[in-house]
């Protein structure tokens, strides 16, 4: 039965729409929101510190919506100063709504965008050929270690690539988090994927140690509302159980009896909280500030 299963991952359309009832149904943006209001600009207040100009360098930018926070926070931390935004990103769907976001936005007269349609890995191996490496002020990685392949490897590129007082903001999964105890106990059950790791806050820390990279990390509170995966036939649930599982259609192709035990454990406190009625479960992030 579980050979049925299929990773998410393998219909692109699919893992889109899950990925955005996922971002409806959790303060995922709202939680990235108050780390960029609370403690991004002092993170950033020194990066261009007597420069002309600001580079930087967004690894796996998507639609930019958070892109575009970032850089009106690091207009206001340094008026006036010409901004270089470089981003890498896989999907010609993303590159294409980021476009479009940056057209209807306003007061980005002194930002330059380029893009790049490839992966991290790609955009490394075209630096390596290059020989001439660029270095940036601020580079940041949201999300998007998952679809890495040697994460310590890339960590040790782009950090070498950071210039003299420049940052590297790393944004995932917390190492308390639900998907931290979902992964441990479930993912070996579940189909995998070249294309996606099981990595948390907690494995990208000791990377860091293993690399000699000095960090700071910060913990917010953030949850995914699952009520709906407990509706039986509830289009949003189905949808949120193919996010939460990394599974096209988890809820048709499942054996009853895995879907039974994750449903059992999303209620369990270690997973989720229960609050006015509603399973919330814990999708705690961590942010990782390393310095060149």
């Amino acid at each position: 039965m579980a050979s049925s299963m299929r990773s998410l991952f393998s219909d692109h359309s699919r893992y889109v729409d899950c990925f955005r009832r996922f971002l409806s149904n959790s303060t995922e943006h709202q939680c990235m929101q108050e780390f960029m209001d609370k403690k991004l600009p002092g993170i950033i207040a020194r990066i261009g510190d007597t420069k002309s100009e600001i580079k930087i360098l967004s690894i796996g930018g998507g639609a930019g919506e958070i892109d575009l926070r970032i850089l009106s926070k690091v207009q206001d931390q340094h008026p006036g100063v010409r901004i270089n935004n470089e981003v890498v990103e896989p999907s010609a769907e993303q590159i294409t709504k980021y476009k479009e976001l940056v057209a209807k936005t306003s007061n980005l007269e002194n930002i330059k965008f380029t893009w790049h349609k490839e992966t991290s890995s790609e955009y490394q191996n075209r630096m390596m050929e290059k020989k001439e490496i660029q270095k940036y002020d601020f580079i940041h990685m949201i999300q998007m270690l998952y679809y890495v392949e040697d994460i310590p490897a890339t960590l040790k590129f782009f950090h070498s690539l950071l210039a003299t007082s420049a940052k590297i903001l790393i944004v995932l999964v917390s190492g308390t988090s639900g998907w931290d105890k979902l992964w441990k106990k479930y993912g070996s059950r579940l189909p995998r994927d070249d294309l996606c790791q099981y990595v948390t806050s907690s494995h990208v820390t000791q990377m860091l140690d293993k690399l000699g990279i000095k960090y700071e990390c910060y913990d917010l509170q953030s949850t995914m509302d699952v009520s709906d995966c407990f509706i039986d036939g509830s289009e949003n649930g189905d949808l949120l159980w193919d996010f939460l599982t990394e599974t096209c259609h988890f809820n048709k192709t499942a054996p009853p009896d895995l879907k039974a035990e994750i449903m059992k454990d999303l209620q369990e406190p270690e997973f989720s909280v229960k609050k006015e009625g509603k399973v919330l479960f814990n999708n705690n992030l961590s942010f990782i500030v390393a310095e060149a």
